[in-house]
C-alpha cells in the first residue's frame, strides 16, 4: 500500500480535497487545527492511501495538534506527500512547502484556491514554479472539484515510480558547513540516510522543538553538542530568511499579472461590518438567534410535530394493538410500549430540531463566518486570559463537548489549554437540546428561540467568568498568540452542507440505538420494580423512592417533582436520556402529552431555573472521560464534577429564590 501524506496550512481547501481525492467525507471548519487527529482515506480502484495530517503554518509545532504533524514525518511510513498550498497566499503556505521538499520524498504541490487568485487577476507560470522547486504542481480547485482528477491521475501514474523530488536549497556558506559535519556524524554513527540526515540537521538548527526531543530521545550527539553553536550563529533566524528570499524571487520571477484583473473586495466590505468592534458581538448574536427561530420556531419545531404525531399515534397504538393480539406477557407489552417506544421515540422526535440546527451550524462553517465568530470574541476572550482561539472549542461544544475538549489541542500554552479544557463543558451541547424543546414548548412557547438564546449565552457566560478566576487561581499570564486564516466568504453549497449536517447528528441516531436505549430500559426497570417486586404503582417504583428521597435537596431550586430529580440523575449517562426518562416516568406516549404533563409540575420560574441547572451541572460520562484522556488524571474530571454542579445548583437556586422575591412564579 502506497501512503500519501497530506500537509498544507490551515484553510488551504485540504481537508475537501481529501474528500475530493478519497470520495468520502471529513469534518471540515474555517479554523486552526480542526483535523485533530489524522483521516485516512483511499484512492479508488488503487492501491493509495491517502493520511490527512493537521493543518500547520510549518514544521515547528507549537501545540499538541501541531506535533501530529511532523513527529508523522518522524516515525511513520509515507511514499508521497501531497503539499495544500493556498493560491492566493504563496508566500507564507511556501514556507512548508520547502520544509517537506527537503525531507526529500516524492513531493506534488496542489495550488488550490487557484480560482480566488484569479479573482485578483494575478496568475503565475507553473513551469516556473515546477523547475524552482524541483517537484510536480497542480493547480486545482476543491470546492469546485476542478484538478482533482488531473491530480488523482498523476499519483496513479507516479504508483510504480516513485522519484525523489530534485529540491536543494542553498543556504549561508556557515549554514552549509554545519549541515554536512551533522550528516556526515548522522551517516557514520547512526546509519541515517543522507536525505533523512540532511533534513534533521536543517530542522535541529531551525529550534524545531519536536525533532529537538527526537535528537535527545535517540541520543543524536552530532546535534546535540552543536546546538550552542547553532543558536549562537542564529542559524534559526538566517534559515527562515534565506527561505523567505528564495519564495519572494521565484514568486517574482513566476508572476503573470492578468490583462483584465477582476479583483474583488467584498470579503473585505463584509468584513468591516461583521468584524468591526461595535457591530460584531450584535451581528454574532443576531446569527445565533436568527439559527435558534429556524430551529425552534419556523422549521424544526414543526416538523418534530409532525414525527411526534406519527410516533405517538400510529405506530404507538399499532405496537400497542400487535402486542395485544400476540398475547404478549404485561411485562414485555409494558417494555416495549411504554419503555422503548416512549423512552427512545420520546428522544428521536427532536431529531429535526437537532439536525436544523447543525443544518445552520453546516451553513456559517462553509460561508467562512465562523473564523470572523472566533476574530470578533478575541476581544471579550482577552478580558479573561484567553483569546479568539480558545472560543474555537466552545463553538464546536455547541455540536458536543466531547469534539470541543479535544479541539483545545491547538492551544499552545498548558494552562490556558487546561482552563479551556475546564469551562468547555459549560457550553450548551446539542444532547441537552431536546430538554429546552419540552420546557420551552411549555412554558415559553411565544419566546421560544429567545430563551433557548438565553441559555447558549449564559453558558458562555458561567465559562468565561470562571476563565477569568482560574487565570488568578492558575496564574496564568502568559497567553498564546492568536492567528486565524479569515478566508473568503463562500456561498455554501449543498452537498457539503448535507453531508456535515448528516456527519454531526448521525452521532444522535447513533446514542439513540445504543445510550439512550439502554438507559431507558434501565429507567422503565426502575419504574416497574420496587422493593416489594413489580410496582403496581410507578409511586411505589425505585425510582420514586430515589427521587423523593432527593426532594429536600432540589427543592429550593424549585424542582418539586420526583420524576424530574431521577431524570437529572440519569442524564449523567448521557444527557439525551432526560427527555426518554421523563418520557417513561409520566407515562407518556408522545412530546405534547408530555408537554401537557410539564405545565402542571412546574411554573414558568421554576422551568427556567430546571434548565440552567441542566445547563450547567455534571458532564456526560464521555465529557468526564475525555476530559481525564486531555489531562491525564482523574483529577480534574473529578473536579468538573464537582464545581459545574455546585455552579448548577447555585445559579438555579439564585434565579429561583431571587425569581420569588421580585415576585415572579
Amino acid at each position: 500500500m502506497t501512503t500519501i501524506a497530506l500537509f498544507g496550512n490551515p484553510n488551504t481547501g485540504k481537508t475537501t480535497l481529501f474528500n475530493r481525492l478519497t470520495d468520502s467525507y471529513a469534518y471540515m471548519g474555517n479554523w486552526s487545527g480542526v483535523t485533530v487527529e489524522k483521516k485516512v482515506g483511499a484512492i479508488k480502484n488503487s492501491q493509495l492511501a491517502v493520511v490527512d495530517l493537521p493543518g500547520v503554518y510549518s514544521l515547528n509545532p507549537l501545540t499538541k495538534d501541531e506535533a501530529v504533524a511532523t513527529n508523522f514525518l518522524l516515525n511513520e511510513p509515507q511514499d508521497i506527500i501531497l503539499n495544500v498550498a493556498n493560491a492566493a497566499q504563496l508566500k507564507r503556505n511556501l514556507l512548508l512547502s520547502i520544509e517537506l521538499l527537503e525531507f526529500g520524498k516524492p513531493t506534488i504541490i496542489a495550488l488550490n484556491m487557484i480560482d480566488s487568485l484569479r479573482k485578483l487577476g494575478i496568475s503565475y507560470n507553473l513551469d516556473v514554479l515546477r523547475h524552482a522547486f524541483g517537484c510536480n504542481l497542480v493547480a486545482t480547485n476543491a470546492r469546485g472539484n476542478k484538478g482533482v482528477q488531473d491530480l488523482k491521475q498523476q499519483f496513479l501514474q507516479a504508483e510504480p515510480d516513485l522519484t525523489p523530488n530534485t529540491f536543494k536549497l542553498e543556504y549561508s556558506s556557515a549554514i552549509q558547513t554545519a549541515i554536512k559535519q551533522a550528516v556526515r556524524g548522522l551517516q557514520r554513527n547512526y546509519n541515517l540516510g543522507e536525505q533523512f540526515a540532511s533534513w534533521l540537521a536543517i530542522q535541529f538548527m531551525n529550534a524545531n522543538k519536536a525533532v529537538i526531543t527526537y535528537a535527545k530521545e535517540n541520543n543524536l550527539t552530532p546535534l546535540l553538542n552543536q546546538q550552542p553553536y547553532y543558536e549562537a550563529q542564529h542559524f534559526a533566524d538566517k534559515i527562515y530568511q534565506a527561505r523567505l528570499e528564495f519564495i519572494e524571487a521565484t514568486l517574482k520571477e513566476a508572476r503573470q499579472q492578468a490583462q483584465n484583473p477582476r479583483i474583488t473586495d467584498i470579503t473585505a466590505k463584509i468584513d468591516r461590518v461583521v468584524t468591526n468592534p461595535v457591530l460584531g458581538l450584535p451581528i454574532f448574536a443576531g446569527i445565533f438567534f436568527l439559527m435558534f427561530k429556524l430551529t425552534f420556531d419556523w422549521v424544526g419545531t414543526p416538523l418534530s410535530n409532525i414525527l411526534d404525531q406519527f410516533i405517538s399515534g400510529p405506530l404507538s397504538s399499532s405496537a400497542n394493538q400487535l402486542l395485544t393480539t400476540l398475547g404478549a406477557l404485561p411485562f414485555l407489552h409494558s417494555l416495549i410500549v411504554d419503555g422503548i417506544i416512549a423512552g427512545v421515540g420520546g428522544v428521536l422526535v427532536f431529531m429535526p430540531q437537532i439536525f436544523m440546527l447543525f443544518a445552520c451550524i453546516s451553513i456559517l462553517e462553509d460561508s467562512g463566518y465562523m473564523a470572523r465568530a472566533a476574530l470578533v470574541m478575541d476581544k471579550l476572550m482577552s478580558l479573561v486570559g484567553l483569546n479568539g482561539k480558545a472560543f474555537i472549542p466552545l463553538i464546536i461544544g455547541f455540536g458536543c463537548n466531547v469534539p470541543g475538549i479535544m479541539a483545545a489541542r491547538t492551544i499552545e500554552q498548558p494552562k490556558e489549554r487546561l482552563i479551556t479544557t475546564l469551562i468547555s463543558p459549560y457550553m450548551s451541547c446539542s444532547a441537552r437540546l431536546p430538554i429546552y424543546s419540552l420546557f420551552v414548548a411549555a412554558f415559553f412557547s411565544k419566546h421560544q428561540a429567545a430563551i433557548v438564546l438565553s441559555l447558549y449565552f449564559l453558558g458562555i457566560a458561567v465559562a468565561l467568568v470562571l476563565a477569568k478566576i482560574y487565570q488568578s487561581v492558575f496564574h496564568s499570564e502568559e497567553t498564546s498568540v492568536f492567528m486565524i486564516e479569515l478566508p473568503e466568504y463562500h456561498m455554501p453549497q449543498a452537498n457539503i452542507i448535507l453531508q456535515g449536517t448528516w456527519d454531526k447528528g448521525k452521532g444522535f441516531i447513533h446514542k439513540a440505538g445504543t445510550v439512550i436505549f439502554g438507559g431507558t430500559v434501565m429507567i422503565w426497570l426502575l419504574s416497574y420494580l420496587g422493593p416489594s417486586g413489580v410496582a403496581t404503582n410507578v409511586r411505589q417504583s425505585f425510582s420514586a423512592l430515589i427521587g423523593r428521597s432527593l426532594l429536600p435537596l432540589f427543592h429550593p431550586i424549585g424542582i418539586t417533582s420526583w420524576e424530574a430529580i431521577s431524570a437529572i440523575l440519569t442524564g449523567v449517562l448521557a444527557k439525551e436520556v432526560v427527555g426518554s426518562t421523563l418520557m417513561v416516568l409520566y407515562h407518556t406516549a408522545g412530546r405534547s402529552m408530555l408537554v401537557a404533563a410539564l405545565a402542571h409540575l412546574f411554573t414558568p420560574l421554576s422551568a427556567y431555573a430546571f434548565l440552567v441547572f441542566i445547563l450547567l451541572y455534571i458532564p456526560c460520562f464521555a465529557t468526564i472521560a475525555i476530559i481525564k484522556a486531555e489531562t491525564g488524571t482523574w483529577k480534574w474530571a473529578a473536579y468538573s464534577v464537582v464545581v459545574s454542579l455546585l455552579v448548577a445548583y447555585g445559579l438555579a437556586f439564585f434565579i429561583y429564590q431571587g425569581g420569588l422575591l421580585i415576585g415572579l412564579r
